[in-house]
């Protein structure tokens, strides 16, 4: 066994049933505690959050003030880590000069971002937030040593924030769990999605190539992880997520599909829905949008689609050639492995943060 002899304090914004954090945070552990390093994990909202939040109860202002006052004892005995890696923000909806002076000026700070956060606040409705939070987010990145950006539009962001050094780590998938299962003689053609509540709505920008694909007899249309009020008129099925059974239901699926809107914060999104349903050999459309262009190349893993026209002529396609079905699906498996699992993502992580700690033998700018 290796001598553990570097201490990480990690400070996620959720526990291990917010998607965020059991993807950017917890599904790292493991490795990093083989690279040598004492991990204290921390979050700031616990999975009874999650579980109300997306049943829409909300939680209670004294909660929040506990909620707060636990994770400022966290922040207290950061000095005592080498390095300390938050997840978006230590403490959201304050300002970042409070945040960033409880933070000793020697801490080794890291932080990670898979989504435009600073969006929510730079162009929040209300004129007050912006000037208040507006820039908080670029603050953040200028104080790091590290940021870690899930990809180009969010490192694109951090460099004109002035941040000393950023990396790219996309969004990543398990492919010993995520797996390409036997290819069946199914009676329907299943095109499914799977998500969050807080992105199921992304599915009626395309409503009206949904309800014309519903037509064809032989095809289904699931949403795995969505509230059944957010797809009505849709002819959709809603099957609900669990991480026990997320990797069955994307095996289950024909064709993967992720539309996005154009805008902001849609452009800060990673595309794991994509690396998901790639990682299964199941072929994907998508919007052109953000992350999702790097992610799928047009014609090899599957098809962009931009307008209704583009998403019912594509999905037909795919619904009508099986052959074309298997080979992007086998294209997008083996783009996974190479670039988008697990194993591939641990190392490089590992590096830079034992970076961090040892800068004078390591490739820190």
């Amino acid at each position: 066994m290796p001598q553990l002899n570097r201490k990480l304090l990690i400070l996620s914004r959720y526990a291990r049933l917010g998607a965020s954090s059991r993807l950017r945070i917890y599904q790292f552990i493991s490795f990093l505690e083989n690279s040598e390093f004492q991990i204290d994990v921390e979050p700031l909202l616990d999975d009874k959050y999650i579980i109300n939040l997306y049943a829409g109860r909300r939680k209670r202002l004294w909660d929040i003030v506990k909620t707060y006052c636990k994770r400022l004892l966290t922040i207290k005995k950061s000095a005592r880590f080498d390095v300390v890696w938050v997840e978006k923000e230590l403490l959201p909806w304050l300002p970042a000069w409070l945040e960033l002076s409880l933070l000793p000026s020697r801490t080794k700070l890291v932080v990670d971002y898979d989504d435009a956060i600073f969006h929510q606040y730079d162009q929040h409705k209300s004129a007050l937030v912006r000037w208040l939070l507006g820039n908080k987010i670029d603050a953040i990145m200028r104080r790091a040593n590290l940021v870690i950006a899930g990809n180009a539009y969010l490192a694109d962001r951090a460099r004109q924030a002035g941040a000393k050094w950023v990396e790219i780590l996309p969004t990543v998938v398990d492919t010993t769990r995520y797996t390409v299962a036997p290819i069946l003689d199914r009676k329907h053609i299943t095109i499914g999605w799977i998500g969050s509540p807080a992105t199921a709505h992304y599915l009626q920008q395309i409503a009206p190539a949904l309800r014309e694909i519903g037509k064809i007899k032989n095809v289904k249309l699931v949403a795995v992880g969505a509230n059944a009020n957010q797809l009505e008129g849709l002819p959709v099925t809603v099957i609900k997520w669990t991480e026990a059974s997320e990797v069955q239901e994307i095996q289950n699926f024909d064709i993967g599909i992720m539309p996005l809107p154009d805008e902001p914060f849609a452009r800060g999104k990673c595309g794991y829905k994509l690396i998901q349903c790639m990682a299964c050999g199941v072929p994907v459309v998508a919007s052109p949008i953000g992350a999702n262009a790097e992610i799928v190349r047009d014609g090899i893993e599957g098809f962009w689609a931009s307008s209704q026209a583009d998403w019912v002529s594509v999905l037909t396609q795919l619904i009508d050639d099986s052959s074309l079905r298997i080979s992007m699906g086998t294209a997008g498996r083996e783009r996974v492995e190479s670039v988008y699992s697990l194993d591939v993502a641990a190392a490089k992580l590992a590096h830079l943060l034992s970076s961090l700690v040892a800068p004078a033998s390591s490739d820190l700018p």
